[in-house]
């Protein structure tokens, strides 16, 4: 019996790891469906990122699977309700990529003020413009936080250290609390300068920003979505940006991994895209990494998990 690696873990298996069990480490096997479920016959543990589908289809390929170690928070790959139903455990690295994701999100409220990229490329093409370069400053500005999770509250931290104001929404969450003055979607996205998403993929989530949120949003409003690709409606996003050039937006995360060659978003000027990494440092990787895989052997051992 063994323990099948579908994506990259981003750092060594630990030596301690594959003393204990036979390891099938193939960060390809996400790309290859049918060698996949071949993998996966005799596999008492499964490990995932965010591309391995997890569904019935494999499950019944994996008869032997107790425990779905997932490199990462998000379960929208994942059929959880056939795990729970086979009695696969599924187990998550809560908190430990939260750090890297608050980072991302404040890098790009100051990549955004300050350009320092584009004042560095313009002295190097020899010109000194001190206007040009002159940016603005986040402190005084507000970010709204659509979900007011974990995350968010460590965005919230950072934010309120540089002197932003923070408001947010979250229809799961009664009241404030110390670091989200919580008020109702609409007024988020009227008041917001920055506005940050933190909320999984749902049904009830999917396209919850759209055409009517971008109408409501500031004209030089810039949206930060590393949460999952489909909370955001691309084509109403494409048309905000093209309508609102002062506008910007920063994706991490899109509906479509990788997106397509043609993809319109990439012709635009005013925005940022990254691939999937916000929540990726070396730190987060080793404890992200650290963390399923002893939650994995504790499964494994017959022992509870954190």
């Amino acid at each position: 019996m063994s323990v099948v690696f579908t994506e990259d873990l981003w750092v060594p298996v630990p030596a301690w790891f594959e003393s204990r069990y036979p390891v099938i480490y193939d960060p390809t096997l996400v790309g290859d469906r049918e060698l996949l479920l071949t993998r996966v016959r005799d596999a008492e543990a499964l490990v995932v990122r965010n591309r391995t589908r997890v569904d019935e289809d494999l499950l019944q390929s994996a008869p032997l699977l107790r425990v779905v170690g997932r490199l990462g928070v998000g379960l929208d790959n994942i059929d959880v309700d056939a795990c729970r139903d086979r009695n696969v455990q599924i187990v998550t690295a809560r908190g430990c990529n939260g750090d890297a994701v608050a980072e991302y999100v404040l890098a790009c409220m100051l990549f955004h003020s300050r350009f320092l990229h584009r004042v560095d490329d313009d002295v190097r093409a020899g010109h000194w413009n001190r206007l040009f370069a002159t940016g603005n400053e986040i402190g005084g500005k507000t970010l709204g936080l659509i979900g007011a999770g974990d995350i968010a509250r460590r965005v919230a931290r950072r934010a309120l250290a540089c002197g932003m104001n923070v408001v947010g929404f979250d229809p799961y969450l009664d009241g404030n609390n110390v670091e989200i003055a919580l008020t109702d979607f609409a007024s988020v996205l009227d008041q917001s300068d920055y506005i940050s998403i933190h909320v999984p993929l749902t049904n009830e989530t999917h396209h919850l920003v759209g055409e009517d949120e971008f109408f409501r949003m500031k004209d030089t409003a810039v949206l930060i979505n590393t949460a999952r690709g489909g909370v955001v409606d691309e084509s109403a996003l494409y048309r905000s940006l093209v309508v609102h050039s002062d506008r910007h937006a920063f994706l991490d995360v899109r509906e479509q991994e990788p997106p397509l060659a043609n993809d319109p978003l990439c012709q635009l000027a005013n925005i940022t895209l990254t691939p999937h990494v916000a929540g990726i440092t070396r730190e987060s990787a080793h404890r992200v990494a650290t963390y399923v895989l002893e939650e994995v052997d504790k499964v494994l051992n017959g022992l509870p998990v954190t």
